[in-house]
């Protein structure tokens, strides 16, 4: 790959180093706990997909509001359009009704990569779109440096990002564990249905709940973990990043590594 001026001007500013494709080898635990709030961030830009179920769907973006809720069992079973609908009609659990709407995830439906992060904050719950504001901008330009964007762009190169769960915590709380219990079923549904071939996990309650896990975020990360045939990364949210700008060479690791395993599955 070749680094512009730009990038690399931007990595240096960051206080990391270019990645350069490697064997993925074992890595050891760091046993250190890094405290994470709940907060989203980037925003992504996508339509809704306008082929037929014979044609790659593309894009995906938030449905409009449904009036019936679908049984969880259904969920499992669903297409896109079915699972956008539910989600955003979705009253399983006490977080609809505080909710401005839904943040149901967005991106590239055959992405290679796919992000999940933890939980709308105040301006995902307006906007109805996972990651905006200075972390999503974060998460971009750390996308940008490996050759990855959430512009649209073909599967290999645009992510598809979702969050643990869909509907934005009261004053950005932790997400409580019956939530993402509740949760679970539509998230799964959206990975079985993208495929990726790699997950990148950004915050703790992202991995937990993908890796079924009370391990703290410094034993998760610096390794690759497998969940249901798929590789993933666990790495910090943007927007912890925002705070502790000395993990951000750690987090760039992870970005790397998650590169590394893209590269290995080409």
């Amino acid at each position: 790959m070749r680094w512009t001026e730009r990038q690399r001007r931007m990595l240096a500013a960051m206080g990391v180093r270019l990645f350069e494709p490697r064997r993925v080898m074992a890595h050891d635990d760091e046993g250190v706990d890094e405290p994470e709030t709940v907060e989203a961030a980037p925003r992504i830009d996508t339509a809704p997909p306008r082929a037929t179920a014979a044609r790659r769907p593309g894009r995906i973006a938030p449905s409009p509001p449904a009036a019936a809720v679908a049984p969880a069992g259904d969920v499992a079973s669903m297409d896109w359009p079915a699972l956008q609908a539910a989600v955003a009609g979705c009253r399983a659990c006490g977080l609809c009704e505080s909710r401005t709407q839904t943040v149901f995830g967005v991106g590239n439906a055959h992405a290679h990569l796919m992000i999940v992060g933890e939980a709308p904050g105040e301006q995902e719950d307006l906007q109805g779109e996972p990651f905006v504001g200075q972390a999503g901008k974060l998460l971009d330009n750390m996308l940008r440096a490996i050759g990855l964007t959430r512009a649209e762009a073909p599967p290999a190169q645009q992510v598809f990002i979702a969050n643990t769960l869909k509907c934005r915590p009261p004053r950005n709380r932790n997400p409580e564990p019956s939530e993402t219990a509740r949760c679970a079923p539509y998230l799964n549904r959206q990975i079985e249905l993208v495929q990726p071939r790699v997950v990148l996990a950004m915050g703790r309650f992202a991995a937990q709940a993908l890796l079924a896990t009370d391990e703290p975020i410094g034993k998760l990360r610096s390794r690759v973990h497998q969940r249901r045939g798929a590789p993933v990364v666990v790495t910090y949210h943007p927007a912890y990043l925002l705070r502790t700008l000395a993990d951000k060479a750690r987090a760039w690791d992870d970005l790397c590594l998650a590169a590394t395993l893209l590269e290995q599955a080409r």
